[in-house]
């Protein structure tokens, strides 16, 4: 048998197997997330390179995020590791699980926060924002920034239909929503349920 042959055949092997033990990661929802961490076909490292891999992919066409965290990888391998070392530990709803967090929302690390305005690109906030604090505390990855209307629509009266200086011209369209439904929307309903689900509520 020829050495394609023989690479062909264990790629196909390696596909079998992973097909009947793989993650759904289109829609997937956070019930099937949590299923994922628990019987292990699914990492958070591996959740958050399949989300930047759809930015990368899709986000030149909607200008949804504005900017991606170059620590959310590292948060995310973070994140692995202590589901591995917890054992019984109860481990938190979003515990190694990626968000978005609006422009407007102050992050006290690599990430600008900047309403979409060009006029903050580089200014530092001198702490997270309250909510961001709970997100941290929870084991939520940070992914990235999403875009809005610059200043949160504050420039005039009339709007500015989803445009910022930084992140464009939002778009929406139905053949591409997979990409905003798993992420902005969805991590945006979950994290209020999860985040208020307890006496420490935040919304």
């Amino acid at each position: 048998m020829s050495r394609l042959r023989l690479l062909l055949l264990a790629a196909a092997l390696a596909l079998a197997a992973g097909s009947s033990h793989g993650f759904e990661f289109h829609e997937a929802t956070l019930d099937a997330i949590h299923l994922g961490f628990k019987n292990g076909s699914l990492t958070s490292t591996a959740l958050v390179r399949f989300y930047l891999s759809q930015i990368s992919r899709l986000n030149h066409l909607v200008h949804a995020v504005i900017e991606v965290n170059p620590d959310a990888l590292r948060q995310a391998a973070r994140a692995d590791a202590e589901r591995r070392s917890s054992g019984d530990r109860q481990i938190g709803g979003l515990h190694g699980v990626p968000v978005l967090l609006k422009d407007n929302i102050a992050t006290r690390d690599r990430l600008n926060t900047t309403a979409g305005s060009l006029a903050l690109l580089g200014s530092v906030v001198r702490q997270d924002a309250g909510v961001v604090r709970r997100l941290r505390r929870a084991g939520a990855v940070v992914l990235s920034k999403a875009n809005m209307e610059e200043w949160a629509n504050f420039r005039n009266l009339e709007g500015l239909g989803g445009w910022s200086a930084r992140g464009g011209q939002g778009r929406v369209s139905v053949s591409i929503t997979q990409f905003m439904a798993a992420t902005i929307f969805f991590f945006g309903i979950n994290c209020r349920k999860f985040l208020s689900s307890n006496a420490n509520q935040i919304f």
